[in-house]
């Protein structure tokens, strides 16, 4: 690695970068132009920390900087080229360069008018926070940080080259990504930028679904997301981004009986990040779904709070009105289907759980539990575990002691039988051989009665299985007088809606 010593009033900085940053800056200056890294990957070097993506700027147009690259790179492409910036990649590092420029967006418009620029100055000061308005100029890692990046960041503040106002004007996602930084870095945001954002939030329109999307799904990864979607609920941004979030901020009841819904739902996002794993566990942090699910999980309450008599306040199906609710935002936001379901599926399911530890569920209501979560069995565990916020201890250590028994009575389910893609005891083919069926919905019929012995019951041996669909058959307007006879009737299928999974908890219950 190459080392520079550079002495600021606030710190002596080691910088450590790759040689073949310096390889880079030598060939422009070589050629009579500037190079100077720029932004998040010098912000990362007073933090300690390194990136693959390297950003550059340059006084070289486009053309010039194609030349200057296309022997020396692994390989390049010209994608932004209309932006001044030019994208390779070498030695393992994804590199863009761009031209200095000045960038403004048209009030009415969600595209960047560019013009290029011919001052390195000039072209930090149209950036977005001053923590990443430092650059480093090459190869000579002198550092360059007219407007107090270093001293800003010194002090885990975030705030602008210029009037906040410009800087939101040019670029509105830019009070998203003040949200997203308080997030990941753990920066406060300067009282100008508060102020701007707030007077600025419906700006915020015109920029995006996708862009807005990206923002928050880092946002909501970050190291302290509370804090993120705490700013952006403040300040009014999420009236325009995430509104059902800000709705969860209900007005308390004049006897105060329910909880703060809002501050609840930024705790479960909190513990629920932190019951993350590593990479070798079942849910590797950062899990954007675990994370959004705890966050939007209540969403449905505001709907669905009513005054019981007495002064008890109920939401009763608040979890399937959330599950909506979360879906069609995330739709609006662009999210792709396999997200929005997954998402959606566990704010529908965190419910579920309750009623446990005092009823009791049959075998047959934990299988149920296993099946329907599928694959978001470990995140449903970690945001149910989560949901549980109460200050009451005794009611907390009840509510963990039996969902510990519930993943008890999981895995020991799991060794008895393949719970993880439960199948009737008999394929289509075989229930058509045995009933004389065509293909057809009779089929999907039978296959369904089918899968539900299997959930209500287990494993059964197929001579069972064959007896059970004989009888089921025989009660059927289609069974014909031709058909096989039928073995001794069966008990009818359970109905899914009564399972004690779906028992409707207690209003006064943790949620």
């Amino acid at each position: 690695m190459a080392h520079a010593h550079q002495k600021t009033d606030l710190h002596t900085v080691d910088f450590q970068v790759d040689p073949v940053v310096l390889e880079l800056g030598q060939r422009f200056v070589d050629a009579g132009h500037e190079l100077s890294l720029v932004g998040g990957p010098v912000r990362d070097l007073f933090l300690g920390r390194t990136s693959p993506d390297l950003d550059f700027t340059t006084d070289a147009t486009p053309d010039q900087t194609v030349a200057l690259v296309k022997k020396w790179a692994d390989n390049f492409w010209e994608i932004g080229r209309a932006f001044g910036t030019i994208g390779m990649r070498k030695a393992g590092f994804q590199i863009e360069i761009t031209t200095y420029r000045a960038e403004a967006y048209d009030p009415e418009s969600r595209k960047p008018v560019v013009a290029f620029g011919s001052s390195l100055t000039d072209d930090l000061l149209r950036r977005d926070f001053t923590i990443n308005a430092m650059a480093l100029r090459l190869p000579s890692m002198e550092l360059i940080d007219p407007f107090g990046g270093v001293r800003d960041l010194h002090a885990s503040v975030l705030a602008t080259p210029g009037a906040p106002e410009a800087s939101f004007s040019d670029d509105p996602l830019r009070m998203m990504r003040a949200a997203r930084f308080a997030s990941q870095l753990g920066v406060a945001v300067h009282d100008d930028v508060r102020v701007a954002m707030t007077q600025m939030a419906d700006r915020i329109s015109i920029i995006s679904s996708e862009r807005v999307r990206d923002e928050l799904v880092k946002l909501i990864c970050g190291m302290h997301p509370r804090v993120g979607v705490d700013l952006l609920v403040d300040t009014g941004l999420a009236e325009f981004v995430l509104p059902e979030v800000s709705a969860l901020r209900l007005e308390s009841d004049e006897h105060h009986r329910h909880k703060d819904v809002y501050q609840h739902s930024l705790q479960v996002l909190e513990q629920a990040a932190s019951l993350e794993t590593d990479e070798d566990g079942l849910v590797p942090g950062p899990d954007f779904i675990l994370r959004f699910a705890a966050l939007m999980h209540d969403v449905g309450k505001p709907a669905t709070r009513r005054f019981e008599p007495g002064g008890a306040v109920s939401f009763r199906h608040h979890d399937m009105v959330g599950a909506k609710l979360t879906a069609k935002r995330m739709k609006t936001l662009r999210f792709d289907n396999d997200t929005i379901k997954a998402v959606a599926r566990l704010v529908e399911l965190h419910m579920r759980f309750y009623g446990y530890g005092e009823a009791g569920w049959t075998d047959s209501a934990v299988r149920r539990y296993i099946t329907d979560a599928g694959p978001l069995l470990g995140r449903l565990h970690r945001l149910t575990r989560s949901d549980v916020t109460t200050r009451n201890q005794r009611k907390a250590e009840r509510l963990s002691f039996a969902y510990d028994d519930l993943e008890s009575r999981i895995e020991a389910l799991r060794e008895q039988e393949s719970l993880e893609a439960v199948r009737p005891d008999l394929n289509g083919a075989q229930i058509m051989a045995l009933l004389r069926l065509k293909p057809g919905p009779v089929v999907g019929r039978a296959y369904k009665y089918l899968l539900e012995e299997r959930m209500e019951h287990g494993p059964l041996d197929a001579a069972v299985a064959e007896s059970r669909l004989l009888a089921w058959w025989a009660e059927q307007p289609e069974s014909a007088p031709e058909a096989p006879e039928s073995a001794a009737p069966s008990a009818a299928a359970p109905d899914p809606a009564k399972s004690p999974a779906a028992v409707e908890p207690s209003p006064t219950e943790e949620s």
